[in-house]
Parts: structure tokens; C-alpha cells; sequence
């Protein structure tokens, strides 16, 4: 994993610097709150319902056992002991206090880690698939380009202040686990009939009030123009993109407005006159970071692995586990877990100070050092050797991580919704609870097989809830919450936008129409098809018979 250079330690320790004087005039009065929320906002920290709320990046969603061990730090001193993980593969923690956040930061420079550009209209932390440079039929490493997207964007002086945010994502494999479809930019690595390694690039993905998918503007970019093509794009963006209406800020809207067309010609415009600029990455500038991302010393390691097959064949529940939880590794005896962090009746993404050092730990004894963060709020062991993973089960058992439910029905993201969001305008949490104990029986959940359900309590989708299988989307109505369920969305290489299903219900009817729901895709499924696949097939008019009694 990418290690910091002088030029990094000196930028967030100067970082700290600076935000512990505006921390203190604020303090101090000399800053009102509307002065001081856009210098926070920088640095990732949020003023939520309850308390300050600080978001820290972990870029393309890669910790280290050490990292981890400091959040872990960072949640018994600083929070109460817990933090939440994200859909952009960072952490979150809900009740910091305004006056120890620089003393908080310092901590987390320590270690490499920081929430510069997790807040603002500038370009976020960029995500990319969390089996990156492990998984099999990788082109390339995404987390390499999403390195030097990271430094190339950090502190852009032309791109800090953007009509809006602006997310990346990168994915090196056909399995897109990024959701790139649904960023403002997203990037799949591809090779063009001469074999050459380069980009296909889409624009204008998005969620919230208008859900869109983005366009793909170029089938094939050459690897080594990357950064000027992205310049390129966010310059059209910030030149035209709305500044007068929040609601319509985003380059989703841009490229709505213009028409495809039209953005692609001005954006190739731009890249024209500016691609000789000089900031496209140097080739030697290239392998640099790419020797940071090098495959680990593994072991070779003769395959079948008689222990690892033994312990399936003799422990059915840990055969469970391996089916949901493990994939394989490109390379033999080796595999990936996901660790889920949704164990029934949880809190999705949660950890607490304890399960984290646990997890480090464990990364340390059978993971050569080494965590991911899954957009999906999940943790990742990419390095696990099989004759390892009884171990790791037993010892996931013990602290409530063993749950063998990783994209099942009880594998559920949802955002913090009005439980402690500001924005929110009903709670996301208790609905996730309440349908993940109504799904509790594990061998239900196997038998209804691969679904995403994604809940949001705002029309902002911070849940994902357009990119659902089955999508909930909480609403205020009547100072009432009430949740509108949408069916058929989806965030892969399949991408689609989920579909309204019909009028929404109260707090306590949801998880029963949930129910209703997966209870009409089993009885009209054939052998072996998956929910997304079924809905495809039949359209919803079943499931609103089954939800309405009556085909709307």
C-alpha cells in the first residue's frame, strides 16, 4: 500500500496546523459558525443533530493493521467507543468534540490518515473496487491511478471550490464492484484491440433528488492521458455547472442540460487545447506508485488445501461462511474475506473500538497487515491463506463479525439517516435492524440468495437506495416517517435506476412489505435466478399485486 513521502507528512501536518488556529478562533468567538463551516468542511468535519461528526478518509478504501488500530484509538478516546463505515469506503465518527479535533487529527497523521477533501464542493476520496490487485481477471491495480488521482486532486487550487462535490470511482476488473455507473466520473480499466491498457469513461452519475447513470464518453482513453481528459471534464464543469440552485449543482445536471452530445464535444475542446499541458502522469512518476501496489511475498501453496477442505466438509455452518463471505484469490491457497459488519440486529457499518483492534489483529496474524473497506460498509481480509480461514471464522465468531450474510438479505447498507443526520427526514437504522431479525434464520437467507437491500432517510441516497435490488427511501409526511420502496436498482456492471413500486408505508408496515416483496420473487423465480435477474424478467406488476392486492 501507498506509503507517505515527505511532501505528504508535510501537507497534513501543516493541515493541522492550520485548522488548530481556526479551531481555536472559533472557540474564542472570532469566527462565527457561518465563517467556520466552510473552513471544517475542508477537513471533514460536519456539525450534525447532536454533536460534530468527522469523516476520515481511507483512500480506495485500504487501511493498514496500524491504521485500523488507530481508529480504533481514535473511537475509545475521542467518540464513544464505536465508528461507522461508509459507502465511500471511509469512517465516520458521530460525537466528536469541536475543541479535541485538532489533537484528533494530529493522532491520525501519525499513521497516514486525515479527512482532507472528505467534506466541500471539491473532488471527494476516490473509491475503486475493494478486491483491487487480489481478485482474478484484473486488466490493472485500480488503487494505482486512484493514487495518483488522489495527489493530483489534493488541494487543486482550480478544483477546491466546485459547484458541488465530485466523486470518482475505479474498477480493473469486468465485476464492477465500484459502482462506477453511478459517480460523477467513473473509470473501468480496459485494453483496446491492440492490447493497449487504458480507460473507458463515464460522466454524470449520480443519486439524490434526480437519480441518473452516467454517460460513457469515451470507450477507450490512453492510459497516459488520464489526468489531462479529467482536467478536461472538470473544467467544462466548473465553467457552466449550476452555482445558483443546489439541487441542480451537480455535473449530472450539466450533462443533462447540455445533452451528451454537446459535453462530450466541449469537453474534447478543452482536452485539446490543454493536453500538452504537462500534467499527465510521467511515466516514471507511474511506476513510483505502482511499486507501492506490488504483490505481497505469498507463499506457494499446493491447491487442493486438504485442511481448508476438511474443515467445510466436517462444520456445516463455517461451509456457510465460505459461501457467502470468501472469494477467490488470483493467487492458489489463497483467498479474500469479507468480514461482514452486520450482524442481526446491528448497526450496519459499525464497529466498535474493540472489534476494530480485534480486526487488526487478525490482519496481522493472516492478512499480511492489510484491511479494505468495502463501499458496502464491510471489512475486507484480502490475503488469507485457506489453511487459515477456520481460524479467522472462530475468531470472527468471537466478536460477532462470523455472519456468513455478505450479499444476502440481511447484508443491508444504510446511511445514519435522522438517528443523527440533520438532514434526514426519518430514521434508517431501527428499519435496518427490524428487517435483518425478520431475516434472521440463516438458512432462509441462503435460500433467497443474492439481494441488496439499500436504505436512505433522505432523498440525498446515502443509503444508495436507487442502486437497491429492493430500495427504501424514509420520507417525512405529516411530521410521520413513512418509506417508499423501490424495486429493480442496481449498482454493477448491470447498473440500473430502481423503479417507484406504489405509495409508501409507515415505520411499522415496511418490513412487512419488504417481506411481501421477497416472498413473491420466491414463488415466481425459476431455478437458480437471483432477485435482480427475476424482477428483470417479470417487470413489477407481481410485486405490487402482492404488496396492493391488486395489479396497479
Amino acid at each position: 500500500m501507498y506509503i507517505y513521502d515527505d511532501f505528504d507528512h508535510t501537507i497534513a501536518k501543516q493541515r493541522v496546523a492550520e485548522f488548530r488556529d481556526q479551531v481555536n478562533r472559533r472557540i474564542k468567538g472570532e469566527l462565527t459558525e457561518e465563517q467556520f463551516r466552510p473552513l471544517r468542511l475542508m477537513n471533514g468535519l460536519y456539525l450534525q443533530l447532536h454533536a460534530y461528526m468527522l469523516r476520515i478518509a481511507v483512500p480506495y478504501g485500504t487501511l493498514s493493521a496500524a491504521q485500523m488500530r488507530k481508529l480504533a484509538h481514535i473511537a475509545r478516546v475521542y467518540d464513544r467507543g464505536y465508528g461507522h463505515f461508509t459507502t465511500r469506503q471511509n469512517i465516520q465518527y458521530n460525537w466528536i468534540k469541536l475543541e479535541q479535533v485538532p489533537d484528533l487529527m494530529a493522532e491520525l497523521a501519525t499513521v497516514q490518515l486525515h479527512g482532507n477533501q472528505t467534506s466541500g464542493n471539491c473532488v471527494r476520496n476516490v473509491t475503486a473496487d475493494h478486491f483491487s490487485g487480489v481478485i482474478d481477471g484484473e486488466i490493472e491495480d485500480p488503487r494505482i491511478v486512484s493514487e495518483a488521482i488522489r495527489q493530483w486532486s489534493t488541494f487543486h487550487p482550480e478544483f477546491s471550490w466546485l459547484p458541488r462535490k465530485f466523486k470518482i470511482a475505479v474498477t480493473g476488473a469486468e465485476k464492477d464492484r465500484a459502482a462506477v455507473q453511478w459517480h460523477d466520473i467513473g473509470l473501468h480499466i480496459v485494453r483496446d484491440d491492440a492490447g493497449e491498457v487504458g480507460y473507458a469513461v463515464y460522466v454524470g452519475g449520480g443519486m439524490g433528488r434526480i437519480p441518473v447513470l452516467a454517460t460513457k464518453v469515451r470507450g477507450f482513453l490512453p492510459k497516459r492521458e488520464l489526468l489531462s481528459y479529467l482536467e478536461a471534464i472538470l473544467r467544462v464543469y466548473n465553467r457552466y455547472g449550476r452555482r445558483d440552485n443546489i439541487h441542480k449543482a451537480r455535473i449530472k445536471i450539466l450533462v443533462r442540460d447540455l445533452g451528451p452530445e454537446e459535453f462530450i464535444r466541449q469537453v474534447e475542446e478543452e482536452w485539446e487545447a490543454s493536453r500538452h499541458s504537462g500534467v499527465n502522469l510521467p511515466p516514471e512518476e507511474e511506476i513510483r506508485i505502482a511499486r507501492y501496489f506490488e504483490p505481497p511475498a505469498y507463499e506457494k501453496i499446493a491447491v487442493p488445501v486438504a485442511a481448508f477442505e476438511d474443515a467445510k466438509k466436517a462444520n456445516r455452518a463455517f461451509a456457510q461462511w465460505i459461501s457467502t463471505n470468501v472469494h477467490p484469490h488470483k493467487t492458489p491457497g489463497y483467498a479474500i474475506v469479507t468480514i461482514s459488519l452486520k450482524p442481526i440486529g446491528g448497526i450496519p457499518g459499525d464497529a466498535s473500538a474493540e472489534q476494530m483492534e480485534a480486526v487488526a489483529s487478525l490482519a496481522e496474524r493472516f492478512s499480511l497487515a492489510e484491511i479494505r473497506v468495502s463501499h458496502i460498509q464491510n471489512l475486507v481480509l484480502p490475503h488469507v491463506r485457506q489453511a487459515d480461514l477456520f481460524a479467522v471464522w472462530q475468531e470472527l465468531g468471537k466478536i460477532g463479525f462470523a455472519n456468513a450474510n455478505a450479499g444476502l438479505v440481511t447484508d443491508i447498507i444504510a446511511c445514519p439517516g435522522l438517528d443523527y443526520c440533520s438532514l434526514a427526514n426519518a430514521r434508517s437504522i431501527p428499519v435496518a435492524q427490524r428487517i435483518s431479525e425478520r431475516f434472521a434464520d440463516l438458512d432462509r437467507q441462503h435460500k433467497i440468495g443474492a439481494l441488496q437491500i439499500k436504505i436512505s432517510g433522505c432523498i440525498n441516497a446515502c443509503g444508495h437506495h436507487h442502486a437497491g435490488h429492493i430500495g427504501i427511501l424514509g420520507v417525512d409526511k405529516a411530521g410521520q416517517e413513512f418509506y417508499q420502496l423501490t424495486l429493480g436498482g442496481a449498482g454493477d456492471e448491470t447498473a440500473s435506476t430502481g423503479q417507484l413500486i406504489g405509495p409508501g408505508f409507515s415505520s411499522d408496515g415496511i418490513v412487512d412489505a419488504v417481506e411481501k416483496v421477497i416472498d413473491a420473487y420466491l414463488d415466481l423465480r425459476q431455478p437458480n435466478e437471483t432477485f435482480i435477474s427475476a424482477y428483470r424478467r417479470v417487470g413489477p406488476a407481481p410485486f405490487k399485486e402482492k404488496l396492493y392486492g391488486v395489479s396497479r
